[in-house]
């Protein structure tokens, strides 16, 4: 199955494959609106509050695209896709950006048409299971129903580790995560596949959170992250120096609450070219000096950006972990800002 979405994704990136894609920039101005490609609600990456507000990681970064590009975080329209429709809706131009929690890979990276972009969020694969099913790793889930969604990354793990640990699984496959969801917690499966934070995420906001866990172990590498269009360089630069932008003003103390006030008063010269005090480093991306500034200004550096959606200050309170900066034992590193 993943095999032929990916076939499928492939013709029609062949098919776009002669469209002029070298003014994402242009048409996002004219529009006056940022289209980002969300998930249909993930806790901690996409999801709706109490308000009908779009809330999560990859939310927040697509406001930060906006305000990069527009001057403004609101300008952003978010589209909910599945995972059978997130890559073509990208490659028909139905959206600007993917921001969906999409595992980067070699096939997707080389054979779909698009661009994979800086991983912003490192995850594994896990397994949800319920307390008193007397389940400790994955191994004792032999012969275990498990309900997995269609078009992920995840069906084809789930088939390299049962061929590889000669475990039998039965797997119950899902369009809809939401529906998988549902179908889990109300007893359907054994257990439930997924990214070990999305799998976090949704444990957080179930009926009876109590009485479901995550396991300890993972069993892949899941390094999520945007995807734009190939073809379209300086649209891949901007979203790309976006993320880079997050990561460096962390580790240089610039923060949602500061920002302002550094761009006038700092004394050191990465935060004076990351806020556009000096080096016009805008221009060269084509957009205002002052992108970073705004960004920064309307969502914060990374870590704030992570620990309201992720980390201690949200629901389900995940560790820095993998995700944290490189000098402090994460994977995190920014391109010096020179």
């Amino acid at each position: 199955m993943f095999r032929h979405l990916l076939l499928a994704a492939a013709t029609v990136a062949t098919a776009w494959a002669g469209v002029a894609s070298a003014a994402t920039l242009d048409t996002v101005r004219q529009r006056g609106t940022l289209i980002c490609g969300v998930s249909q609600g993930f806790a901690g990456f996409s999801t709706a509050d109490s308000r009908g507000e779009t809330r999560g990681l990859d939310a927040d970064y697509c406001r930060a695209v906006a305000a990069a590009v527009l001057g403004d975080a609101t300008k952003v329209r978010f589209v909910p896709l599945t995972a059978q429709n997130r890559f073509t809706a990208l490659q028909a131009g139905e959206i600007d950006v993917l921001f969906r929690n999409s595992t980067q890979t070699f096939l997707r990276g080389n054979s779909i048409g698009l661009r994979q972009l800086p991983v912003n969020f490192y995850d594994g694969q896990g397994f949800a299971v319920r307390r008193d099913a007397g389940v400790a790793r994955v191994n004792d889930l032999n012969g275990a129903t498990v309900c997995v969604a269609q078009g992920t990354t995840h069906e084809l793990n789930l088939a390299d580790i049962s061929r590889a640990r000669n475990i039998r699984f039965q797997p119950v496959v899902f369009e809809r995560v939401d529906t998988m969801y549902s179908a889990f917690f109300a007893g359907r499966c054994d257990a439930m596949t997924q990214d070990a934070s999305a799998l976090a995420g949704a444990i957080s906001v179930a009926p009876n959170p109590a009485q479901f866990m995550v396991l300890s172990e993972t069993i892949s590498k899941e390094p999520l992250g945007p995807f734009v269009r190939n073809g379209d360089d300086q649209w891949a630069n901007i979203v790309t120096s976006v993320h880079y932008a997050l990561i460096e003003a962390e580790e240089t103390g610039v923060t949602q609450a500061n920002a302002q006030q550094q761009a006038t008063s700092s004394q050191d010269a990465t935060v004076q070219r990351l806020l556009g005090r000096t080096g016009e480093f805008g221009s060269r991306l084509g957009l205002d000096n002052a992108w970073a500034l705004n960004m920064l200004r309307a969502v914060g550096n990374y870590g704030e950006v992570f620990e309201r959606n992720l980390g201690q200050g949200s629901p389900l309170k995940l560790a820095r972990g993998l995700n944290g900066l490189w000098n402090q034992g994460g994977l995190h590193y920014a391109i010096p800002f020179r």
